[in-house]
């Protein structure tokens, strides 16, 4: 997972960059049976879908799921966020998003770095998330939009919308969409949609405006998301749980690239559930 100079280039210019089929099918296979034993989980780590039983998000399975801490520390997610940055990283957050058949909801135009700067007081951008389809994306089953090169905008104004889905999220003014897909191209390339099977990944900006339409087909569309941030540029506010926000800055040691099919000892700090401190939140800053 050395980036070339002609990628390094790519993601400078379009904010993202898209690995088809990166991960083996059996390498993904291990991933996929662990997911609905941690959807089942009735905790709050496991967000629902709005008037739904449906998991929209899933957080922190790295920190009591061992195929997914595995995944956590794995070089081919990892390494390319590492080099972008030039520093050593921590995992920011780690979801499982479930965008389910027929049930799975939008996700609006956002940054994640807007969420990531308003909510936990990230000082910059210095970080990026790695997602990996679990199942295959196709047009029809909600696939993430990119908005080329928006990232180049830097942080944009943004609301904080309660009220759309059952997850809060700082949104992006539909007149300034407007302006960003018609800078970018417009019909011709200003929103790009990556699609590819099961084990592709993408590694993409915290800046790049996205988003993904609701899933009306009947085919489940899960991915996960690896948020990566340089150590120097951790959080400074903790208005979050901590299953959504963490708050161990401790550099990421990479495992071999073999860890998802070989028996590696990982850590699962939460295995016994999650404690009462990582519930805790400083509202009040």
């Amino acid at each position: 997972m050395n980036l070339t100079a002609e990628q390094r280039m790519q993601f400078d210019r379009d904010g993202y960059l898209f690995f088809p089929g990166l991960f083996t099918p059996e390498e993904i296979r291990t991933l996929n049976d662990s997911v609905p034993a941690l959807y089942a989980r009735r905790e709050a780590y496991n967000v629902r879908e709005r008037g739904s039983d449906a998991v929209r998000t899933n957080f922190a399975a790295h920190m009591y799921s061992e195929p997914f801490a595995k995944l956590a520390r794995h070089p081919r997610m990892v390494g390319p966020v590492a080099q972008l940055l030039g520093e050593a990283l921590y995992v920011h957050q780690f979801k499982i998003n479930g965008k389910m058949a027929f049930e799975g909801d939008v996700w609006q135009w956002h940054q994640d770095y807007g969420t990531w700067l308003n909510d936990d007081l990230m000082p910059t951008e210095r970080a990026m998330n790695v997602a990996i389809f679990l199942d295959d994306v196709n047009q029809f089953n909600g696939p993430l939009m990119f908005i080329p090169g928006s990232h180049k905008k830097g942080v944009v104004e943004a609301k904080h919308d309660l009220t759309t889905t059952s997850y809060p999220l700082w949104i992006v003014d539909d007149a300034l969409i407007s302006q960003l897909v018609a800078r970018a191209g417009g019909r011709q390339g200003g929103i790009v949609s990556p699609q590819g099977p099961a084990g592709s990944m993408i590694v993409f900006h915290s800046c790049l405006v996205h988003a993904s339409n609701s899933n009306l087909s009947p085919w489940n569309r899960v991915s996960v998301y690896l948020s990566l941030c340089a150590v120097s540029n951790h959080i400074r506010r903790h208005r979050r749980p901590e299953y959504i926000a963490h708050r161990d800055f401790t550099p990421i040691e990479c495992l071999p690239d073999d860890c998802l099919l070989r028996n590696y000892p990982v850590e699962l700090p939460w295995k016994d559930g999650v404690p009462a401190s990582a519930l805790l939140t400083s509202a009040g800053e």
